[in-house]
């Protein structure tokens, strides 16, 4: 039973770098790095990861904590609209990016120099990576009852899965976070890196939905 927990957090490690997750992690970080400063871009791209993977395990303790205890059919459809909601997501933080570039995103500031504090970036990063845990909390819980002996261990691979993805995301939100810092301090990069995370992101929601225009099709 402590191998397959050891691989829960292992496998909360690699979650954390599915395409949906690394788009998203990476407009938001893009957006909110503040400027010329590689040390303060790190800190608040680690703080943009932690609340992300903080919002997505707190998703999958409690909804996929439910469906392990209650042993609770998912129904198909539910999970496919919560996978049409993430898409939508990933939308519309890739358009936000590119308005911001039009409005002058090239010379980015602290997020708090826009009126958005250190409480507005955590409850957006928050509140995406909870969207992104209620479209998987079903998944991980088919595999917490598949490779656990008892509801009792099932919780607790639901809680090292969830550790693994924080994890993960603060690292991936580092190595996303120090490149974009260090552009805010030329313009024209900036506005690039700005750019290449807003297209990035309507891309890969865009790709998303036509998988679950596909998926429900076939039901």
């Amino acid at each position: 039973m402590l191998t397959a927990i050891a691989l829960g957090f292992a496998l909360g490690l690699r979650h954390a770098a599915d395409p949906d997750h690394v788009a998203a992690i990476a407009a938001l970080v893009a957006r909110h790095a503040p400027a010329g400063s590689a040390r303060g871009g790190a800190r608040a791209a680690a703080w943009v990861g932690a609340a992300w993977g903080a919002g997505h395990s707190l998703v999958i303790l409690a909804v996929g904590g439910a469906f392990v205890a209650l042993h609770i059919a998912v129904v198909p459809a539910w999970a496919l609209a919560a996978e049409a909601a993430v898409a939508a997501i990933l939308v519309a933080l890739g358009v936000s990016n590119l308005r911001q570039l039009r409005a002058g995103g090239g010379h980015r500031h602290a997020p708090a120099a826009h009126g958005r504090g250190c409480g507005g970036v955590t409850l957006r990063s928050l509140g995406v990576g909870m969207a992104h845990g209620l479209a998987g909390s079903a998944a991980v819980a088919l595999l917490a009852l598949a490779a656990m002996p008892s509801s009792g261990a099932a919780f607790a691979y639901l809680l090292v899965f969830g550790l693994g993805t924080i994890g993960g995301m603060v690292a991936m939100s580092l190595g996303l976070g120090l490149p974009a810092a260090m552009a805010s301090g030329r313009p024209g990069l900036a506005r690039w890196v700005l750019a290449g995370s807003g297209v990035a992101s309507i891309a890969v929601g865009l790709l998303l939905l036509v998988e679950v225009g596909v998926t429900a099709s076939g039901l």
